[in-house]
């Protein structure tokens, strides 16, 4: 029998060989990585949803993912479309292994969601998120809102004592 992998460091992997949507979004942010993208992890946006990965690539327009590891929580999510106002291009990420047929039916809107597939290593784009773009003004604001929460974030790791004198809302 061969030995098993070791999970990648810091994995939040709740069962032996199950990926976690962290694990999922490691191996989505080292493609994404290396291909001039660079993203943040849990972005609130204006409508009180959140962005499982949100980010900018070298054109400043706005990627969004949303991660399923589980066929329950794909099946199950009716709110997805709700990120579409916030980004150019929208893509499912799927954690490996993961059936991915239902995105292929007429509710998921293939015409307008990329697919990813990854693990906790790396990622491979197998449909392309077609470009619908926002905007001027619109993606304008939310570059700002994305820039400044990585801005806030950055310095809370560098001093943790600024969360208490940041501004509520921020």
């Amino acid at each position: 029998m061969a030995a098993q992998s070791p999970p990648p460091p810091d994995s939040e992997m709740d069962a032996p060989g199950r990926l976690t949507a962290p694990d999922v979004a490691r191996g989505i942010g080292r493609l994404f990585a290396r291909n001039g993208i660079w993203c943040l992890p849990e972005m609130p946006l204006r409508n009180g949803r959140r962005a499982d990965l949100m980010g900018v690539d070298e054109r400043g327009r706005i990627v969004i993912v949303e991660i399923k590891v589980a066929r329950a929580d794909l099946l199950g999510d009716s709110k997805w479309s709700d990120y579409l106002d916030f980004c150019d291009r929208f893509f499912w990420g799927l954690a490996a292994g993961l059936d991915r047929a239902p995105l292929e039916s007429a509710d998921y809107r293939p015409d307008c969601c990329g697919v990813i597939v990854a693990d906790g290593y790396d990622a491979e784009i197998l449909r392309p998120a077609p470009l619908q773009p926002l905007a001027a003004a619109r993606r304008k604001v939310e570059i700002e809102r994305l820039a400044r929460a990585a801005m806030r974030r950055h310095a809370l790791v560098l001093d943790p004592p600024l969360a208490a004198l940041a501004p509520i809302g921020q």
